[in-house]
């Protein structure tokens, strides 16, 4: 029987399959090798995740956070500076700094930003062209020009809040307050030293910020900036502007080269003004000299000439040499010591002690000083802040200079008693007149109500302005009364001090006409004019004391061109604390 063969279906596909062109010609190997290499790129791809998610995870998410996450620092307020009564010396106001990104700013916006920032255009227009794409255009604008700004609606115009300081009393007490650079950092004055406490803690807020630099949310609490703390001081703004008044006027009068001026409460030695001229305005430094920012009443020092004479003729009484009415003869107006001789402006013949501070007889002090150890005069004068810096928290202190009395030959033993061959600075022969004005204790100089707040001591602040504390007793009561009477006597009747008096008031101090030093030697027909005083006689509130540099006019004694500014600044300040005449008749 013949079988015959099923037929097939028909595979269309048969042909190709043998199609020799595709047949397989590479190895079972090779595809072996593709899937190890696609395993091991899997195995990578797993090791590098688990270095990212779990080895360096800390790093990675720290980076990440840095393209979304920003710490902000929130600016503290610097603190202000204010007078004894709350008056403002120094205040930060708001304003503004201008930037721009040059290449979203519009060329018709050029014109109206230049006269709008008071800009030169040449000067925009090159900041303008840089290849930065955030530039500052200008800093400190004020708060109306900035929403006048706002208001214009500048593409590419962004404002940041700032601040800058600013001083009410502009010149009048510049060198008390200083001032601040562009950073608000203190350059000068209680800006200086007290710029740790102004400054105050910034604060900081984390955020969030979307792609385009917008805030959407907080990450933690804020901590909010700690603004300055405020400083007050012991200056009545009334009489600082009082005594720059005054002290201008009369160098302008005398065409003198400069001068100062300081009023001291003298119960207890604060600082109520404190003024020089020429000075400056700590609001416009455009053209600031070294001349203009000298701080003259604390850091210049000269020889005090017969200012200075009230302490040795106190020292001669407590040491039982003398007594207020003890007889010198000082004829025939002048006196040999050694090779030298020392004159007086007349022959005053035998004169009291008393006549000798009225008149300021030189021959007088002179053979006062020679009867005393030189080492008795030189502790003294140290006991009363002579040669070393005022107890005073302030930049640029001077100590003044009194030579070893153990090199003191006589002639200098005699000069000392009426002010040449030492130096002081006008604060500090203030000071010596606060032990004159009271019970015979020197009261140290202050200028802040909060001493703690400069000097960062460990004491309570009441406790730190307490005059029993801060005092030191340098004569006796009985002889700080025999020199205030001498004093009173010295602008009545036949004293030096007659340009000195106020009216309705009973006044008293002392005049000093002081040679200038040049080199070695002393210049011819310069002089230093000074009046140290104190009033009113009855019960003394105030001591002022005037130094002008160098007058120029017809007259340059001490009384003519000094008394007047002491009459001027003391009558007014007297009126402004209330303080009642005490003139008799008055």
């Amino acid at each position: 029987m013949i079988h015959k063969k099923k037929p097939q279906p028909h595979d269309p596909y048969a042909p190709v399959a043998k199609n020799p062109l595709l047949a397989a010609r590479l190895p079972a190997w090779r595809s072996k090798f593709i899937v190890l290499l696609v395993f091991c790129a899997f195995a990578a791809l797993a090791g590098r995740a688990f270095w990212v998610q779990v080895v360096n995870q800390d790093f990675y998410v720290d980076q990440g956070q840095k393209r979304y996450q920003r710490v902000l620092e929130l600016d503290a307020t610097r603190g202000r500076i204010v007078d004894r009564n709350g008056s403002m010396l120094a205040v930060s106001l708001a304003t503004y700094e201008i930037w721009a990104s040059p290449k979203l700013v519009d060329e018709s916006a050029v014109a109206p930003l230049s006269k709008l920032l008071e800009m030169p255009l040449a000067e925009l227009r090159k900041r303008l062209d840089g290849e930065r794409t955030f530039v500052l255009l200008k800093r400190q604008v004020d708060a109306d020009t900035a929403a006048h700004l706002s208001r214009l609606g500048l593409t590419g115009i962004t404002q940041i809040a700032d601040s800058k300081r600013f001083y009410p009393e502009g010149e009048s007490a510049a060198h008390v307050v200083g001032f601040t650079d562009i950073e608000d950092n203190g350059q000068e004055g209680v800006e200086l030293a007290a710029n740790e406490r102004l400054q105050g803690v910034p604060g900081q807020r984390e955020v969030i910020r979307d792609r385009l630099g917008r805030v959407v949310s907080e990450t933690r609490p804020l901590v909010p900036a700690r603004n300055g703390d405020t400083i007050h001081l012991t200056i009545d703004r009334r009489i600082q502007q009082l005594a720059y008044t005054q002290l201008k006027e009369a160098i302008a009068k005398h065409n003198a080269e400069a001068g100062s001026v300081v009023v001291l409460d003298a119960r207890n030695g604060e600082i109520l003004a404190l003024a020089n001229y020429p000075s400056f305005d700590p609001n416009d430094r455009a053209r600031l000299s070294g001349r203009q920012l000298r701080n003259r009443a604390v850091i210049d020092t000269f020889e005090p000439g017969s200012t200075i004479k009230p302490l040795v003729v106190a020292l001669s009484i407590d040491e039982g040499k003398v007594r207020p009415q003890s007889v010198i003869d000082t004829a025939p107006g002048w006196y040999r010591i050694g090779p030298a001789v020392i004159h007086d402006t007349s022959n005053h013949g035998v004169m009291t002690v008393a006549e000798a501070v009225q008149k300021s007889s030189n021959i007088a002090l002179a053979k006062l000083a020679l009867n005393l150890p030189a080492e008795t005069i030189w502790t003294k004068y140290q006991q009363y802040g002579l040669g070393s810096k005022p107890e005073l928290t302030f930049p640029g202190v001077a100590a003044g200079k009194v030579r070893p009395y153990k090199r003191w030959r006589p002639i200098e033993q005699a000069t000392m008693a009426y002010g040449y061959g030492l130096s002081v600075s006008l604060l500090q022969i203030a000071q010596v007149y606060t032990a004159y004005a009271g019970d015979g204790t020197l009261q140290r100089v202050s200028l802040l109500r909060d001493p703690v707040a400069l000097a960062g001591a460990d004491v309570d602040a009441d406790d730190a302005t307490r005059p029993a504390e801060r005092g030191q007793p340098v004569t006796t009561p009985a002889t700080a009364r025999a020199i205030r009477n001498m004093l009173e006597m010295a602008t009545g009747a036949g004293g030096t001090g007659r340009a000195a008096v106020v009216e309705g008031y009973r006044v008293g101090g002392k005049t000093g006409t002081a040679r200038k030093q040049i080199g070695a030697g002393y210049a011819k027909n310069r002089y230093r004019a000074l009046f140290v005083g104190m009033a009113p006689m009855s019960d003394p509130r105030l001591i002022v004391a005037v130094m002008i540099d160098d007058p120029a006019g017809k007259t340059f004694y001490g009384g003519t061109v000094a008394g007047p500014v002491f009459s001027g600044v003391t009558g007014g300040a007297l009126q402004l604390l209330g303080v009642p005449p005490d003139a008799p008749g008055v």
